[in-house]
């Protein structure tokens, strides 16, 4: 095994915990702001939203976050009304920052955190709402060519593929202002890479250059090389799965089979063919399968292979099962549902629910109208994202967004949008994601969809 190949160095945690705000407050209590250094000029802070117009509420209902051309909008998922809308220049990519309320905005060289106004105070046995008007915040780190932002257990980790540098940070300290960054390390190179935080302080990335990859390594919280595989042509996508008893299980895409690190060892998926990717990745932590596509041409014609079926990596065996859709899809039809359900959006235009451990068909839900993949990957194209038992799926060809409950298979309302988006995040104020979170952004019971929480 090679020596430690990567830099590392700790930084003092900058803020930790949640919102200083009484419980039993009224609206309107601050939560102060400020700037400070991070210590290696290469993050910005300030404070978190405004708590001017802060309003205690019975329920939260969640927030839909888009990207388009020309900025980032949100809007209320009961009604749809915009919330905020704030131009930003470039190409803009928008991620989860891992607790639930902010979301992680990629573009001009940067990530840069987008509060959307959702605050659960916990009080006891109880919990407190409350909502406040969405905007983009301050805290930003300095990423070139910002690449993946990945949230796992208490941390998050963000990628910059013009640098190889990792930030990793507490999510939890976002609610004070506060970027929170834990650590901050760079690859023997720049590449488009990603990294993973780990239980116990640990990191699992990619090293490689900007014309080859094929390296996955697990550092521990020293920074010492614990595990380490070369055979991963290729390596991108990632997704988490159920943990073992051991720790924490991780499955990467590769260009011959996907490899999983599971019990402090990587395991290769034995594929059938010289050629098989799956780059896109998602899992859920209560299923030990993997949701991933299922490439299988090298060299396709026309240069984008628009496969049919999907991949159900297993992690407890490194086996997978190929299940047949009958209809293409890409990379941003892939999701997971409350219970792990498989999510796929396909070329049909339906939603198609699968059961990840035996593949069975639960729902197929017409849900827009029949499409094609763009031509490039930044236009946009139909999507979805999950959120309290709830596929939002987006059609920017008719400008509307449908959300289906999952669990049912009910596709219950439809939103008319503003704008083209390409990029969807849903929030709903706490990290998973899913909880009894209904209501009117009043706090209001939802007539429309009696005995839901969405």
């Amino acid at each position: 095994m090679r020596s430690i190949v990567m830099k590392r160095r700790a930084v003092a945690l900058l803020g930790a915990g949640v919102l200083a705000l009484s419980a039993c407050a009224g609206a309107g209590t601050g939560t102060g702001s400020g700037a400070s250094d991070a210590g290696s000029g290469t993050a910005t802070e300030s404070g978190s939203g405004s708590s001017s117009d802060r309003t205690e509420v019975g329920a939260l209902s969640p927030r839909i976050v888009l990207a388009y051309d020309g900025g980032v909008l949100t809007l209320d998922s009961t009604d749809g009304t915009v919330l905020n809308e704030t131009p930003l220049e470039g190409y803009v990519r928008l991620n989860p920052a891992g607790d639930g309320r902010h979301v992680a905005v990629s573009a001009s060289d940067a990530v840069t955190m987008y509060d959307t106004g959702l605050l659960v105070q916990p009080h006891g046995d109880h919990n407190h709402y409350y909502t406040q008007s969405p905007a983009l915040t301050e805290m930003a780190v300095d990423a070139p060519h910002p690449g993946h932002v990945v949230p796992h257990g208490d941390r998050t980790a963000i990628f910059a593929d013009g640098t190889g540098a990792i930030t990793v940070i507490d999510p939890t300290s976002l609610a004070d202002g506060e970027l929170g960054i834990l650590e901050e390390l760079a690859t023997d190179a720049p590449h488009h890479g990603v990294a993973v935080p780990l239980a116990g302080g640990g990191l699992l990335t990619t090293q490689g250059t900007e014309d080859a990859r094929s390296t996955v390594q697990v550092l521990d919280a020293d920074g010492n090389v614990t595990a380490q595989t070369d055979d991963c042509p290729g390596v991108h996508g990632e997704a988490a799965a159920q943990p073992t008893d051991s720790g924490d299980v991780i499955s990467l895409g590769c260009e011959n089979g996907s490899v999983i690190y599971r019990d402090g060892e990587f395991h290769k998926v034995a594929v059938d063919t010289d050629y098989q990717r799956s780059g896109n990745q998602t899992g859920h932590e209560d299923s030990p399968i993997v949701l991933a596509d299922n490439k299988v041409e090298a060299e396709p014609a026309g240069g984008t292979e628009h496969p049919t079926s999907i991949a159900l990596i297993d992690t407890r065996d490194a086996t997978q099962q190929i299940v047949d859709l009958g209809s293409s899809y890409w990379f941003r039809s892939l999701d997971r549902g409350p219970d792990g359900e498989a999510l796929v959006l396909t070329y049909d235009g339906e939603l198609n629910v699968l059961d990840p451990e035996t593949g069975e068909m639960l729902h197929e839900v017409p849900v827009v109208e029949p499409w094609e993949e763009p031509a490039e990957w930044q236009e946009a194209g139909p999507m979805l994202a999950v959120a309290d038992g709830t596929a939002f799926v987006v059609d920017p060809a008719a400008q509307t967004l449908s959300m289906v409950d999952v669990a049912s298979g009910e596709l219950y309302r439809t939103l008319d949008l503003p704008v083209v988006p390409h990029e969807i995040q849903v929030t709903t104020g706490t990290a998973s994601g899913e909880y009894e979170v209904g209501g009117s952004s009043e706090g209001e019971p939802d007539e429309d969809h009696e005995g839901h929480g969405h």
